[in-house]
């Protein structure tokens, strides 16, 4: 990718509040995590049978997750949304816009009649609120992601960036551990509890992120007349290979987590009922795991590069596709444990610690959130139907069919990785610490003119 240098009058060392957004985008990210996640564990465990009763078994799971799948549908137009009105107007109002309206569809979802109650109006309120949660999801990662990535100190974008990836993990474990909790309640409030605890979460979170300032990089491209009327078809005219990229790059990542956490939770209590406690524990200890994962995969990027990470934990994946499957069949606790760690705290989590800087560098700043969220919730979309795919293939062709969909998204990943050109290259990682080390030295006042890191401008 070529790069072009403009003047700016930012410091490379970052805003003076990059460690408070980045903080403030993780929690915002962690509680929509939490509510997401909290559906698609619901869908896992409880709806098959509370929204969906007058099904099979087998139908009611593969219903549950139809409306599991219909939130990542709805993604790729909160992308466009969200990342048209960050892009054109700032990042902050999309994050709270986000956050207020992913928190009310959650509670609702925890105060909903149920087909006993109601009769077929219950699923159809089901979809329509689980279309709101998409809308808003799909909205949130693109402007937390450019907000981290743009107070950020030039020579750490990838830690900070990572940041904000972390909060996926500490929602999802904090999701899991709700319905661990809840798992030893009575009736509907064993799925009811964890929608209704997340206003809670929802509130803290938009107090902290209403505190926050708009990104500089923003606010400089405003200022110089640089950002673009209509940034989403700007994006879709001159940065659509970016967006392809971003595609497969997040498609491996997307099928790891859903036909892990969700899916194969499925599969283990499906035939192993006993073994749901266990499995649901493993899912929090390696989101756990996964929190300090994801922020060291980001850190590590700023020392050798975006690529090497991504393709190691793509390689993996691929090598990981049937052994999951054959530790899950044997029913062992300590195997299945093992599954869950390796899959999400150590696999999905190098994939997303990398995600925040790399599918940011793929697009400039006036188009950054738009080609970002665009790319990254098509994959997501995609990724939505990993559970249903599974379960379809599973029931044609046995667990070998879930093995095939696990490697074919890796293979895909892989693919993308391999080409996609390095975005923090040797030369580049020179270049900004050079540009470090003289403000540091106060021979680059942090006012003086320098030129904007590569991944700033157009490619």
């Amino acid at each position: 990718m070529s790069t072009s240098a403009t003047a700016g009058r930012r410091s490379v060392l970052g805003s003076k509040d990059r460690v408070k957004t980045a903080v403030a985008a993780a929690l915002g990210t962690s509680v929509e995590n939490y509510d997401f996640i909290a559906y698609g564990t619901a869908s896992a465990l409880y709806f098959g049978a509370v929204f969906f009763p007058e099904s099979d078994r087998f139908v009611g799971t593969l219903l549950s997750f139809a409306t599991l799948a219909v939130g990542f549908v709805m993604r790729p137009l909160g992308g466009a949304v969200g990342g048209y009105f960050a892009d054109r107007f700032g990042r902050k109002p999309v994050l709270v816009t986000a956050m207020i309206v992913m928190g009310a569809a959650t509670f609702l979802i925890g105060v909903l009649p149920t087909y006993e109650q109601v009769g077929a109006l219950a699923p159809v309120l089901l979809v329509v609120i689980r279309m709101m949660q998409g809308l808003a999801f799909g909205a949130e990662w693109g402007g937390a992601i450019t907000m981290a990535y743009e107070h950020a100190p030039w020579h750490r974008r990838g830690m900070f960036a990572a940041i904000p990836q972390s909060g996926n993990p500490l929602g999802i474990a904090l999701a899991s551990g709700v319905f661990a909790f809840s798992d030893t309640l009575e009736g509907n409030w064993q799925w009811r509890t964890p929608f209704l605890l997340s206003a809670v979460l929802v509130v803290v979170a938009l107090i902290v992120r209403s505190r926050l300032s708009e990104s500089p990089e923003f606010q400089e491209a405003q200022a110089t007349g640089k950002t673009e009327k209509n940034p989403l078809l700007a994006t879709l005219a001159g940065d659509w290979r970016g967006i392809l990229r971003v595609i497969a790059l997040r498609v491996v990542e997307s099928f790891a987590y859903y036909s892990t956490a969700t899916y194969l939770l499925n599969y283990i209590t499906d035939r192993h009922p006993a073994l749901r406690p266990v499995a649901l524990g493993a899912i929090t200890a390696a989101s756990i795991l996964a929190i300090a994962v994801t922020f060291l995969a980001g850190a590590l990027t700023d020392r050798i590069g975006r690529r090497p990470i991504y393709i190691a934990a793509c390689t993996v994946a691929i090598l990981f596709a049937f052994p999951m499957y054959l530790l899950t069949n044997s029913a062992q606790p300590a195997l299945v444990v093992t599954v869950f760690i390796i899959g999400i705290g150590l696999i999905h989590a190098s994939l997303t610690g990398t995600q925040g800087a790399l599918l940011t560098e793929q697009f400039r700043t006036a188009t950054r959130t738009s080609g970002a969220s665009l790319g990254y919730q098509i994959a997501a979309a995609i990724g939505g139907f990993a559970p249903l795919l599974a379960a379809a293939l599973v029931g044609a062709f046995g667990w070998p069919g879930a093995a095939l969909l696990y490697l074919g998204a890796a293979l895909i990943g892989l693919a993308g990785i391999l080409s996609t050109k390095e975005t923090w290259g040797r030369s580049e990682r020179e270049r900004v610490w050079r540009l470090v080390a003289e403000e540091n030295t106060g021979r680059a006042p942090s006012q003086t003119a320098v030129p904007l890191p590569a991944s700033s401008e157009s490619r």
